[in-house]
């Protein structure tokens, strides 16, 4: 993760702003990443969740995906649509967690 911007954020939800715009809103693909501690970069927010229609409804609240990215602000992101996960300290670091589950398309 490289910063440029001055939002709040760090490697997870900076990993899942990256995801969602590549993946473009595929119907069949979710995405959970988080910090063990429960501290995602300087903030209590361990991380997020990424749904199908989570660029969809970032832009019906007129929220940019990119421009989130371009200013590392992935905690504002998530935290706007309410997909922050936040869990409070743990007290273990053990690792990042990311889960990447893939359903059905529903288009075949």
């Amino acid at each position: 993760m490289t910063v440029r911007g001055g939002g709040h954020g760090g490697r997870n939800v900076e990993f899942l702003l990256s995801l969602g715009l590549h993946l473009r809103g595929l119907d069949h693909i979710w995405a959970l990443a988080g910090d063990t501690d429960g501290v995602d970069g300087l903030e209590e927010i361990a991380g997020a969740i990424l749904a199908p229609d989570s660029l969809s409804r970032a832009w019906a609240l007129r929220l940019n995906p990119q421009a989130a990215l371009d200013d590392n602000d992935g905690h504002g992101f998530f935290g706007s649509l309410g997909d922050a996960v936040i869990t409070g300290p743990t007290l273990t670091n053990v690792n990042d967690f990311r889960a990447v589950p893939i359903g059905a398309r529903h288009d075949l």
